[in-house]
């Protein structure tokens, strides 16, 4: 185990997870010290610990270039090597503005002015190098073994485009090379797998200059997406959803109403109409709430799951767009269940169920985090107590491991969170269950018990997709571009060898056809190695051969993605083979 010093000063032995983020927090020392040793005059912005590495934000007149990071890299292991210790010290807010204006820091400067007054100002310090930081680290640099530089990326100072653009270096570091190693050929794999480049190549969805952050689905990607609704419809129906529809543009007031203008206004996208404010909505619930306030409820009417496949648009920065992961608009696969508080545990073990069936399906597996109250917190104590605790119980109940994220819940409710993981190894974030007490009371919903009186219902947001467009990035880096076979945009390409077996191979698509099979016919006057080359690049699950020995035996020559060459097959047999897979949305081996 690692020793690692603490935001108290103490050190103390840490668990895996708690050892690697300090560790990697360390790192963004030894990056900043090295960069400042290569480049005095380079001003330090903030260098945090994330998921799966660090990064340090950097105002430097240098342009980082990769052979830069080769440099800087290089610097950090004569740092390690110097076996440095960090110590750790407090300071008043006069003492650190002192050492920041000596040190000329500008950013760090900023960073100080804004504490709250009486806020411990800590610093660590390995060597020359002292740094604003509440910690965790590792106690001696000589522990940061096995670390890589990765990329430069532009950021803007604090997220905002009003500030200067600043240099990202982002890096990772584990506490064995064996591990470093193995996450870097993960890196490797998810290159070859990144869906901007398979997306372009299977003419799924085109990103425009015209239209930055909104995607252009090709009609393979339209058919991908269709069958993923055509999926979540039938699967919606089976477990008791309706499905509603609202608006794309409501009014300032409703945003008001919910919160949004207030606290999220600036992500919104908002017109004029008849001389009113309205706005592109971000997200569907505030509509939702007031399908279920149209038309008065009685107890006997709950629980109420009214699903949406909603388009939402919000503002990000052009700097964070990426691909289908992070875009301007998209389709959320929202519900909303209305309930009586003791329905709670039941309908979140129905919308576990659902998820469960929705991943397992793709071949996922995923891990589960409960969030709970924060510290801005909306509500009672009471309502709290009965969200965190019906939300345990479920998951109790249902036998399921997870992780307590304490604290991390949302401002109105309680959540738990699901985490994919694709065939790489990678985690997504992608599912949520939230419970809300807050836009109820906002709207001023309410249902009639079974004492007459009117009552609250209490609210269940929650996503299985997530975001269907970034869902449909995530399936395209999870199969690599190889879908399976009930979801693949093309199911079967039919190739004659020469230009005297078309009639034969129509024949072949009609009947697939008959049979609501995807399939395209490749008639080109072409190489038959070159058109079965091109079909095998498209990632399809099935190609079909036919030329004069086929035809005059009335079968075909198949070819399986799974399988190669499967020799000559009675079409019949193909079709039922197929069928089968289609319907019982079978994975790949």
């Amino acid at each position: 185990m690692l020793k690692v010093v603490l935001k108290d000063g103490n050190v103390i032995d840490c668990n895996e997870e708690e050892g690697r983020k300090a560790l990697r927090h360390t790192a963004s020392h030894i990056l900043a010290q090295a960069v400042k040793r290569l480049y005095p005059n380079a001003k330090l912005a903030i260098g945090p610990a994330i998921e799966n590495g660090f990064y340090y934000d950097f105002d430097v007149e240098e342009t980082f270039t990769m052979e830069v990071l080769e440099n800087i890299e290089e610097e950090m292991r004569k740092i390690v090597k110097e076996n440095l210790r960090l110590e750790r010290s407090v300071m008043s807010r006069e003492e650190a503005l002192k050492l920041m204006d000596e040190k000329e820091e500008p950013y760090k400067k900023e960073l100080i002015n804004d504490l709250p007054e009486g806020e411990e100002l800590t610093f660590f310090k390995q060597g020359d190098f002292i740094e604003l930081c509440a910690g965790p680290h590792v106690s001696y640099t000589s522990k940061v073994k096995a670390f890589k530089l990765l990329s430069v990326a532009g950021a803007y100072w604090r997220g905002s485009e009003k500030n200067k653009m600043l240099q990202r270096i982002y890096g990772t570091a584990f506490g064995k090379k064996s591990e470093l190693e193995e996450y870097l050929n993960m890196l490797e794999e998810a290159k070859k797998r990144d869906h901007r480049k398979l997306g372009k190549e299977l003419k799924l969805f085109s990103l425009m200059d015209e239209g930055p952050g909104f995607p252009f689905f090709l009609p393979n990607g339209v058919v991908l997406k269709n069958k993923l609704i055509e999926y979540w419809r039938e699967l919606h129906n089976k477990y008791g959803y309706v499905e509603i529809e609202t608006p794309m543009i409501l009014n300032k007031e409703l945003w008001e109403t919910s919160g949004h203008w207030s606290h999220y206004k600036e992500n919104m996208y908002t017109v004029n109409i008849d001389e009113e404010e309205f706005a592109i909505k971000p997200m569907n619930c505030p509509g939702g709430m007031l399908v279920f306030k149209s038309e008065t409820h009685s107890y006997r009417d709950l629980p109420i799951r009214a699903g949406e496949l909603g388009r939402v648009h919000r503002h990000e920065l052009s700097g964070a767009l990426h691909g289908l992961m992070r875009v301007r608009a998209f389709t959320q696969d929202d519900a909303h269940i209305f309930m009586l508080p003791e329905q709670i545990k039941d309908e979140i073990k129905g919308v576990t169920k659902l998820i469960d069936e929705v991943y397992g399906s793709f071949g996922f597996k995923y891990n589960v985090e409960l969030s709970t109250r924060p510290e801005n917190s909306m509500g009672s104590d009471e309502e709290w107590q009965l969200a965190e605790s019906s939300l345990q119980g479920a998951l109790e109940e249902m036998n399921m491991d997870f992780k307590v994220n304490a604290g991390d819940g949302a401002f109105y409710g309680p959540k738990i969170d699901f985490h994919l993981q694709d065939s790489i190894g990678r985690t997504w974030q992608c599912g949520t269950i939230q419970l809300d007490f807050q836009l109820p009371q906002r709207f001023d919903l309410h249902y009639v018990g079974s004492d007459g009186e009117k009552h609250r219902p209490i609210v269940i947001h929650r996503v299985i997709f997530g975001s269907i467009e970034r869902f449909i990035g995530i399936l395209i880096e999870h199969f690599e571009g190889k879908f399976p076979t009930w979801l693949s945009p093309v199911q079967v390409k039919v190739l004659p060898i020469s230009e005297q077996y078309n009639d034969y191979a129509k024949s072949i698509v009609n009947k697939l056809e008959e049979n609501n099979i995807r399939v395209k016919l490749d008639d080109r006057v072409e190489k038959i190695g070159y058109k079965i080359r091109e079909a095998r690049n498209e990632r399809l699950p099935y190609i079909i051969v036919v030329g004069e020995k086929e035809q005059n035996a009335k079968n075909m020559s198949l070819r399986s993605r799974k399988n190669g060459d499967e020799g000559s097959v009675p079409l019949d047999e193909f079709i039922s083979r197929i069928t089968m897979e289609i319907e019982n949305k079978m994975l790949d081996d």
